[in-house]
């Protein structure tokens, strides 16, 4: 089967679509919002999914081929250019508010499911230079602990209750909201305090990311309120926000009831089988194969076009979007959510 790589350039739809939502004006300005979860909810419903795996030979082309890296970093401008259209806009008294927030929902729309999905396959790259275009782009949703949380927190702890960001079986997505994001900030705390620790620096150290992350955070809000004002300040707050709450409710759907095994003081290692996975294609291109978690927490380092399907893994019955729309209605989420997770039981006993 020959490569279809450019397929990976509907990446870019998300951007487009947020932009025309910039450009717009009354309803129109929520057209993002209705997109990402109207529109592609109701294709994914009558998509059939696919679970086609590269070829080993395949998988070695793709690898060394870097136009799947540029389409990634084409992502870092493109976020940014938002932003400041995004606070041009805003800052506009030619505009009433409901489209402000309509505005507002598109910056929120492109941090979720642009500018943080991004970042997140940066941060697991090796080089200084990806590793740096993920925490600029986690900066645009006032996020950038996730840098050190995500990477040393969440991927050693996944499926776990020592972990923040993997929700607990019957637990409503509104709490687990209030549970992984501020125990995932503090967490990052402590790790980076660890770090520190082992490498003998003072906790007050230059070299402490997260008091640098937070610095960095304050100068750009900072820089926002300065150049336009206090009430664009607070929509950019509310965008991030956004934003934050659109990962955290990827977190939530991703591990929901998966949990490892403990073997005397240690968890077995991580397995296919304790992330959900999602084979829509839809989903697939839009978030650069996010959906295939179950491979990415088995090997993090595998870059996102050589994710691979496993058939022992608990598969989602729609995409990711549709699936965040469902665990809005916790009694809803719940019972199709415990239904899939008993017949995954029964199939891996």
């Amino acid at each position: 089967m020959k490569i279809i790589k450019w397929k990976y350039l509907t990446v870019y739809i998300t951007p487009l679509v947020v932009i025309f939502s910039l450009l717009k004006t009354n309803y129109w300005s929520y057209f993002a919002l209705f997109f990402i979860f109207m529109i592609i909810p109701l294709l994914e419903l009558f998509t059939n999914k696919n679970d086609y795996n590269l070829s080993k030979i395949e998988e070695e082309i793709a690898a060394k081929d870097s136009l799947y890296d540029w389409v990634l970093y084409g992502l870092v401008p493109l976020q940014y250019g938002i932003l400041i259209f995004f606070l041009f806009q805003v800052s506009s008294d030619n505009y009433d508010t409901a489209t402000k927030i309509g505005w507002t929902t598109a910056y929120g729309i492109a941090c979720g499911v642009l500018g943080i999905n991004a970042a997140h396959e940066l941060g697991h790259r090796n080089t200084n230079k990806e590793r740096t275009m993920s925490k600029m782009l986690l900066l645009t949703s006032l996020y950038m602990h996730f840098y050190i949380e995500h990477n040393r927190g969440h991927h050693q702890n996944v499926a776990t209750n020592e972990d923040p960001a993997s929700s607990k079986l019957g637990e409503t997505v509104y709490a687990f909201y209030i549970r992984s994001i501020f125990k995932g900030w503090l967490s990052a705390w402590r790790l980076e305090a660890n770090r520190l620790k082992i490498v003998k620096k003072s906790f007050w150290s230059s070299q402490n990311q997260m008091l640098g992350f937070q610095i960095v955070q304050l100068l750009l809000l900072l820089l926002i309120f300065g150049i336009f004002g206090l009430s664009t300040m607070v929509y950019f707050l509310a965008g991030a926000f956004i934003g934050i709450l659109l990962l955290e409710t990827v977190n939530y759907i991703e591990h929901y009831g998966l949990r490892r095994n403990k073997k005397g003081e240690r968890y077995e290692r991580t397995l296919p089988i304790h992330s959900w996975n999602s084979n829509h294609p839809i989903g697939r291109l839009l978030l650069l194969e996010l959906s295939r978690h179950s491979d990415h927490h088995y090997i993090a380092s595998r870059k996102y076009q050589l994710l691979r399907h496993h058939e022992e893994s608990p598969q989602m019955p729609t995409g990711y979007p549709g699936m965040m729309l469902l665990s809005f209605v916790p009694p809803l989420w719940f019972y199709i959510m415990h239904d899939q997770l008993q017949k995954f039981t029964i199939r891996t006993e």
